[in-house]
């Protein structure tokens, strides 16, 4: 790993804990797209990498600032995690299957819809 590599691994990784931290996004909406951006990385090896990342429990303190302010619901927060890791089982296995070109495209289509309903939206 030389310098350059370091230098955007540790920008990507402080401006993806940055805006999770602050908006609740990161993986997805930061570091996927730096990963393709600054690492050249493929949309699978991208999506996989952001996944390895979160596998551990990277946002632990900045949930812990949310509860010690009385903002986490840990009964609905059990549950989503519960689920999420099925969900994320059974998306991984399509997601792998699917070509990155087509894969690419969902990925930002969704992007773009999140985007227009949050700018837009009530």
């Amino acid at each position: 790993m030389n310098t350059s590599i370091l230098i955007s691994l540790i920008l990507i990784g402080l401006l993806a804990g940055f805006f999770s931290g602050t908006l609740g996004v990161g993986g997805s909406v930061i570091m996927i797209p730096l990963l393709i951006l600054l690492m050249n990385f493929s949309q699978h090896e991208a999506q996989g990498t952001s996944l390895a990342v979160l596998a551990v429990p990277v946002t632990l303190l900045a949930a812990y600032n949310y509860y010690q302010e009385g903002f986490v619901n840990w009964k609905y927060a059990i549950v989503i995690a519960i689920t999420f890791v099925i969900g994320g089982y059974l998306g991984s296995k399509l997601a792998i299957s699917i070509n990155q070109a087509l894969l690419k495209k969902i990925f930002g289509g969704v992007l773009f819809i999140v985007a227009i309903k949050i700018i837009f939206g009530k």
